[in-house]
């Protein structure tokens, strides 16, 4: 039923926001593009690779809620921009270290570390798949998706043990869910590379691509998804998510409070930061 026969039939009908209106709310952090009900979003800064920021960080919860409840997004193909996943530095974002800040600042921290990942997985009813075109941290929301595709440079490391802190933020959870307590506990602790070969190996991601033909195979995927009834997709992704769901249900607040914890009691995280923010550099993983 289209938007205009609701309004007609519906009186009082409250319509969900146009991707129009909300992609341009969140163009400072995301590129929007829809073809046929296949939705493109495109982390960047400035049009370049996206540099971590806490706007950004609050935007997440936000935007994934506003593409859910356009009904016009059918798929949903989520990617970076250039040749890195993600990038910024642990020290610029962390201006000082969280047991500094006040109470109403570490909340909103807690607040959207976990919004961002249950509207990600509750709020995104449709099929979703994920192009990893670099190397870069906070992977969680690539390996969410149904479908993971990534880049030959790839890395999927979690750096947040070598930072003085718990992984609490979804990746750490996510790692547990795909490969194993086991083999989660040691990328965990040494921080280790895990390089796309590996990375498919280990199956946190579906197929390995060079850069140039990672978004070409996604919309091969997505254009194939959309051959098939709307309902069929949308009971599918259902399906494949519970999973997801059920899990950061029960276990993202568990992490995210103990990651908060480990913040809160790091007095000396800064002079770690410094460290790994170069280690990390290096890597490739900021």
């Amino acid at each position: 039923m289209s938007r205009e026969s609701l309004n007609d039939r519906w009186a009082g009908h409250v319509p969900p926001i146009p991707l129009e209106e909300y992609s341009k709310r969140y163009s400072d952090f995301f590129t929007m593009e829809r073809r046929d009900g296949i939705l493109e979003v495109r982390m960047h800064t400035d049009g370049g690779t996206y540099v971590h920021n806490w706007a950004a960080h609050n935007a997440w919860n936000r935007v994934w809620q506003d593409i859910g409840n356009d009904q016009e997004n059918e798929v949903l193909i989520l990617t970076g921009t250039g040749d890195r996943w993600f990038s910024g530095s642990p020290s610029k974002v962390w201006k000082k270290p969280l047991h500094e800040e006040g109470s109403e600042y570490i909340y909103q921290q807690l607040y959207d570390a976990s919004k961002l990942v249950e509207n990600f997985v509750s709020s995104l009813e449709i099929p979703t798949i994920a192009a990893i075109n670099g190397p870069g941290v906070h992977t969680e929301f690539a390996l969410l998706c149904d479908v993971t595709l990534a880049a030959e440079d790839a890395d999927l490391m979690d750096p947040h043990f070598l930072a003085g802190t718990a992984p609490g933020d979804g990746l750490g959870l996510v790692l547990q869910a795909l490969m194993g307590t086991k083999r989660a506990a040691y990328y965990v602790y040494t921080g280790q590379s895990i390089p796309a070969p590996k990375a498919l190996e280990l199956g946190l991601v579906n197929e390995v691509l060079a850069r140039d033909a990672l978004l070409e195979r996604a919309w091969e995927l997505a254009e194939a998804m959309m051959e098939r009834p709307r309902f069929a997709r949308r009971m599918t992704h259902a399906i494949l998510a519970r999973p997801w769901q059920k899990l950061i249900s029960e276990d993202l607040g568990f992490h995210i409070a103990h990651q908060g914890l480990s913040m809160l009691g790091a007095k000396e995280a800064r002079g770690i930061d410094s460290k790994v923010a170069q280690e990390a550099a290096e890597r490739k993983a900021w």
